[in-house]
């Protein structure tokens, strides 16, 4: 059984907005990822402002400004209802700016989720049976109408063959050579608003799924790296990456003493990342040293900003890995800034080095494929160190 936390977005610019409400139209100044939606999903940013201020769509003018950190924050609009409402009230230009502490407390959280495996090696060392089974809060769920038919949300992408696609992304489509997988999902309606964080369900799935590859391989008296390229001899991209970055990392090679490595695999907005965590554990505190990541985003554009987006998706993943937890108490959020949701320091941050796959295939995402193999990938070297198996986040071990 594996656990992944409720988490929040902890984008270092709080909330924020600038609205001017007129009698003949609505002007926003956000820093916002959602500008615009349907109206049967609420329409946005201009949707909501306009509905608010009682005018057309097309008389709302956004300006986008400067995030300050999105990570899927900020294509909710509930921070921007604050600076219409009140520009409307006071017929006058308003800015609002949450406060850290309403922020963390306000969220929509990364869904807790909690996942049960079964796998079989059989005598030869061959993995022949995998069963996942995943539970936790739906994301979309409040995105479909009470009307719509589950049919036309399959059609629409809302589901798939039922389920939630953002919970079962990173998992259903794992690439190994299984000859028998089972994924399945159990929704958990628990009233703590959910939304999209980077990487979506790829983050918490990813966790779990290449942890588990790891005792299997274990489990069958195999190197973890050599278990997985056996089972992608299918799937040369996700193999190409692991090859990559195993190399790049010396795998295999002798590490100072109290110092291992774990290694992982993920797929996740049509680009393909492995990552090579080194780590070391001091009074059971658990430091990351090194990151080695290889990754085939298809054809590049900018080989530099691809780079800084791996780095910082590494950062924004260790800090998940190690750090973040949101609690509840009498359903409350207990953390309220960063003094109880901490976030990786300069000091604790590891050497990165990022190597990218050429290739002419089509371009994928870059902004959020290098989170999710960092969690499982730290996990494992933490598993190696102790000798016991990382099944819940943070990694805790005092």
């Amino acid at each position: 059984m594996y656990e992944a936390p409720y988490l929040a977005h902890a984008t270092m610019e709080p909330m924020t907005c600038s609205a001017d409400v007129r009698p003949d139209g609505v002007t926003l100044w956000a820093p916002t990822q959602m500008q615009w939606a349907p109206k049967m999903f609420g329409g946005g940013a201009q949707g909501t402002a306009a509905k608010i201020a009682g005018v057309d769509m097309d008389k709302v003018d956004v300006r986008t400004t400067r995030l300050g950190g999105g990570f899927g924050r900020r294509a909710e609009v509930d921070f921007l209802i604050d600076a219409v409402e009140a520009s409307k009230a006071v017929g006058a230009p308003v800015r609002v700016v949450w406060t850290r502490e309403d922020d963390m407390r306000n969220d929509f959280y990364r869904p807790a989720t909690m996942h049960a495996f079964e796998g079989a090696v059989d005598e030869g060392g061959r993995l022949v049976a995998w069963s996942h089974l995943i539970a936790g809060p739906s994301i979309m769920a409040r995105y479909i109408p009470s009307w719509m038919p589950d049919f036309a949300a399959n059609r629409m992408g809302m589901l798939k063959h039922g389920a939630d696609p953002t919970s079962i992304e990173g998992a259903e489509n794992i690439p190994y050579g299984i000859a028998n997988v089972k994924v399945d999902y159990r929704r958990a309606d628990i009233a703590v608003p959910t939304g999209f964080w980077r990487s979506v369900g790829s983050s918490q799935n990813a966790f779990a799924t290449e942890c588990f590859i790891d005792e299997l391989a274990e489990l069958a008296g195999q190197d973890a790296v050599a278990f997985r390229r056996s089972l992608l001899a299918d799937k040369p991209r996700h193999r190409g990456v692991l090859e990559l970055a195993a190399e790049q990392a010396a795998w295999g090679t002798p590490l100072p003493p109290g110092r291992a490595r774990g290694v992982a695999v993920a797929e996740s907005f049509g680009s393909f990342v492995a990552e090579v965590a080194e780590v070391s554990i001091t009074n059971g505190v658990v430091r990351v040293h090194k990151v080695t990541c290889a990754v085939d985003c298809g054809h590049v554009v900018n080989p530099g900003i691809v780079a800084a987006q791996m780095e910082g998706a590494i950062a924004y993943g260790i800090t998940a890995a190690l750090k973040g937890e949101i609690t509840l108490e009498k359903g409350r959020v207990k953390q309220g800034n960063f003094l109880d949701y901490p976030l990786l320091r300069m000091d604790e941050m590891p050497e990165v080095s990022v190597h990218i796959v050429p290739s002419t295939e089509n371009p994928g995402g870059v902004g959020e494929p290098g989170t999710p193999p960092i969690a499982p990938a730290v996990a494992n070297a933490v598993s190696a160190l102790t000798g016991t198996r990382v099944r819940k986040l943070p990694i805790r071990l005092t």
